[in-house]
C-alpha cells in the first residue's frame, strides 16, 4: 500500500516538475499519495487525480477536521471526517445531489463504505429526503441514525399524539423505532417513515437513537473518546408525567423545525455549531433552558442571559439555522457570535433564502471587524450541470434507457460508458462547485470554495484564513488572499 501525507498549510502546489510549473493548488489537509521516493526536498506524488512533484515543506504527517457544505440546493447537507477517520453526515437535502457528491468522493462506492452516523436534524424533506438514495446503494453502511425523536406518521396528528401542550410519543430508543415504523399503518404513504423502515430493514444501519441536550454528547463523541467532541444543545426535552416530552410550538412546522437536532463540534480550540431550522419559539426555549432566565428576557436580564447563552453557543463557525430565513432572533446570534457563517439555500425556491435581514443581522452580529458569510447558492454560480441540471437529468435518463434496451456485448458496453460519463460530469460539478469546505487543527481554520474560473493552475482556490493572534484569539487575516 502506497504510503501518504496530507497537503500543508494553507495550500500546496502539485508541480510538473521539481520547481517547475505548477499544476494543481491543494487545499490544506488534501489526501496526498507518495508514488516514489523524495529526492533533494521533493517529493513524488499524487493527489486529485493530478501526479507531480510536491515539496516536502508542503506535506503534514495527520489528517485535519474537514467539513464540507455540500451544495444540494435548498436545504441542508454536510460530510464530516474527523482526525481520526470517522465519517458522518448531518443532513442529505431533498435531491440526490448528496448522493451524486458522494458517489464522486468515494470512488462511486466501488468498495463497501461505513458511515460512523447519520444525523437528520428533522423532518423537513430539504433535510432527510436526499438519504433515500444513500440509504439504498448496497455498497453503503451506518453505524447509526441520530434523529431529534420527532417521527412523522400517517394520520391527523402527524408528529404523534398531544397533551399539554408537548408532544407525547418522543422516539428514543433503535427499538421503538424499528417497532413504529413497522406499522404500516403507520407509514401510510408518507415520506419520512417509510425511508426510515427501509434502511432499518435493509440490514445496513447497525442502530439508531432519538437524541437530545440531555445526552450532552453524540454517542461515541463525549470528550477523550475521540480526537474531537460533538457536544448536543438541542433538542430539549421536557418532563411531564414522569416522561420526555417535546413543547409544542405552535404548529407542525415550526415543532419539527423547532427541535432540530443541534450540534456544537469541540477540536482543540475551535468551535462550530450546526443549528438545523432553529426558529423563534426554539431559540427562546434553548436560550431559557440552557441559562435559567425567561426568554426573551427582561431588559435588565438581558446582559446575563447573554453571557450565560455566550457559554453554551458561542462557535467560530456556524451554520446558518433554517437557510437565513427571518425567522431567528437577535439575541440567539449574539449568543453564538461567529467568526464565521454558512449559508445553505438554493435556487429555484418560494422562500427567497437568504432573506435581506437574515444577511445583515448575520453581519451585524458576527465576531471581529469583517465577519465572514459564505452561501452555497452564491459559490455556485456558471455550470450546466448545476444552472439547468432537470436538462442534465434527463440526459442521464435518456442515457439510462437506451442501455436498458440493449442486450450484452460491445454495444451495451459502450452505452454504460456514456451512462457513467454523464453521471460523472454531474457528480464533479456538485463536488466542486457551490461546496463550502472548512478545514482544521484545532488551532487554525481554513474556509475554502473553488474558483470557477480559475486565472492559473495555482490559484483555484478562493481560501480564507482564520488565525490566534499574539493574544491567542481566533481572527480572520487577509494575508493569504489570492
Amino acid at each position: 500500500m502506497a504510503a501518504s501525507k496530507f497537503a500543508g498549510f494553507p495550500t500546496a502546489l502539485i508541480r510538473e516538475t521539481p520547481g517547475g510549473k505548477a499544476l494543481k493548488q491543494l487545499l490544506w489537509g488534501d489526501f496526498v499519495t507518495l508514488t516514489g521516493p523524495a529526492q533533494n526536498g521533493w517529493q513524488p506524488a499524487r493527489s486529485r487525480d493530478v501526479s507531480g512533484f510536491i515539496a516536502e515543506a508542503e506535506l503534514i504527517p495527520n489528517r485535519l477536521l474537514e467539513i464540507v457544505f455540500v451544495d444540494i440546493g435548498q436545504g441542508d447537507g454536510a460530510l464530516i471526517v474527523t482526525p481520526d477517520d470517522k465519517h458522518l453526515l448531518v443532513d442529505a437535502g431533498e435531491g440526490d445531489n448528496m448522493y451524486r457528491f458522494l458517489r464522486w468522493r468515494y470512488g462511486r462506492f466501488a468498495k463497501p463504505f461505513r458511515f460512523e452516523a447519520a444525523v437528520i436534524t428533522h423532518s423537513d424533506q430539504d433535510h432527510y429526503k436526499g438519504f433515500d438514495a444513500v440509504f439504498a446503494d448496497p455498497k453503503v453502511s451506518f453505524g447509526a441514525i441520530y434523529h431529534n425523536g420527532v417521527v412523522e406518521r400517517a394520520g391527523s396528528d402527524s408528529l404523534g399524539p398531544r397533551s399539554q401542550g408537548y408532544l407525547t410519543d418522543v422516539v428514543e430508543t433503535h427499538q421503538q423505532l424499528k417497532n413504529l415504523v413497522g406499522q404500516a399503518a403507520v407509514r401510510g404513504t408518507k415520506q419520512y417513515p417509510n425511508m426510515l423502515h427501509k434502511a432499518l430493514t435493509s440490514g445496513r444501519v447497525a442502530d439508531s437513537r432519538g437524541v437530545s441536550a440531555a445526552d450532552g454528547h453524540l454517542p461515541n463523541f463525549a470528550p477523550g473518546q475521540r480526537p474531537l467532541a460533538i457536544q448536543l444543545l438541542g433538542p430539549v426535552r421536557d418532563q411531564l408525567n414522569g416522561a420526555n416530552r417535546l413543547k409544542w410550538f405552535g404548529d407542525v412546522g415550526k415543532t419539527k423545525n423547532g427541535h432540530s437536532v443541534v450540534l456544537r463540534i469541540v477540536y482543540g480550540d475551535v468551535s462550530i455549531l450546526l443549528g438545523g431550522d432553529l426558529n423563534i419559539p426554539a431559540e427562546n426555549h434553548l436560550l431559557s433552558k440552557h441559562t435559567g432566565y425567561p426568554s426573551p428576557p427582561s431588559d435588565q436580564d438581558r446582559s446575563a442571559m447573554l453571557e450565560g447563552a455566550r457559554k453554551v453557543f458561542r462557535s467560530d463557525v456556524a451554520k446558518a439555522c433554517h437557510h437565513g430565513s427571518a425567522d431567528f432572533t437577535d439575541l440567539f446570534l449574539q449568543s453564538v457570535d461567529p467568526l464565521v457563517t454558512i449559508i445553505s439555500s438554493g435556487d429555484d425556491e418560494p422562500y427567497a433564502h437568504p432573506r435581506a435581514d437574515s444577511l445583515g443581522a448575520v453581519g451585524r452580529w458576527g465576531r471581529g471587524g469583517r465577519p465572514l458569510v459564505f452561501s452555497t447558492e452564491l459559490a455556485r454560480s456558471a455550470r450546466d450541470t448545476m444552472t439547468r441540471p432537470y436538462v442534465w437529468r434527463q440526459k442521464v435518463a435518456e442515457a439510462q434507457a437506451a442501455l436498458n434496451a440493449l442486450p450484452p456485448g460491445a454495444q451495451r458496453d459502450k452505452a454504460q460508458k456514456k451512462v457513467d460519463d454523464l453521471l460523472a460530469q454531474v457528480e464533479r460539478s456538485i463536488a466542486v462547485y457551490g461546496a463550502i469546505n472548512l478545514r482544521t487543527d484545532g488551532q487554525r481554520i481554513v474556509m475554502a470554495q473553488k474558483i470557477e474560473a480559475p486565472r492559473s493552475k495555482d490559484k483555484g482556490w478562493d481560501i480564507y484564513v482564520l488565525e490566534p493572534d499574539s493574544n491567542g484569539v481566533l481572527r480572520y487575516t487577509s494575508k493569504y488572499e489570492n
